[in-house]
């Protein structure tokens, strides 16, 4: 069984604004006099009626560092496919400059680690900021070389 609230409300007839002095919302619609809220398309953000607003309620969180190290992670497979499809050379030393150049990491990367995910086949020669142990292991056994740029 419904309650009487809600059949009054929708048998409720919705209030046309702007239609005269006797529907008692004629005239200015009953958005008072002037200003800002009595235009049309004007919605103040965030104002919360003078309370404090919500985003200055909240605590900040964290922050951007000016000299932020950006990290680039290359696994020992995927170094090898681009050895093969011939994107790097496997005779020169390859360090953080040979993978800029070929575009392979942005601009903004300045530090690259080596990872052990896949297998290397070719002989390298590689300049590396970090490294895991087993990708140390692999590049020896495949006959290769790595060497740790000194850190700052």
């Amino acid at each position: 069984m419904t309650s009487l609230n809600t059949l009054n409300n929708i048998k409720k007839k919705k209030i046309r604004v702007g239609r005269g002095i006797g529907s008692g919302k004629g005239k200015t619609s009953g958005r008072g006099v002037k200003g800002q809220k009595s235009r049309s398309g004007v919605a103040i953000k965030s104002f919360e009626g003078g309370q404090m607003p919500l985003y200055r309620r909240l605590p900040k969180r964290g922050f951007n560092p000016i000299n932020k190290n950006d990290l680039a992670v290359i696994n020992l497979g995927d170094l090898q496919k681009l050895i093969d499809n011939k994107k790097i050379s496997a005779d020169v030393k390859i360090n953080i400059d040979t993978f800029k150049k070929s575009k392979l990491f942005r601009k903004s990367i300045n530090k690259f680690k080596v990872l052990s995910n896949g297998e290397i086949k070719s002989k390298i020669e590689i300049e590396a900021d970090y490294s895991s142990k087993s990708a140390i292991e692999k590049i020896n056994k495949a006959g290769g070389q790595i060497t740790f740029k000194k850190q700052s």
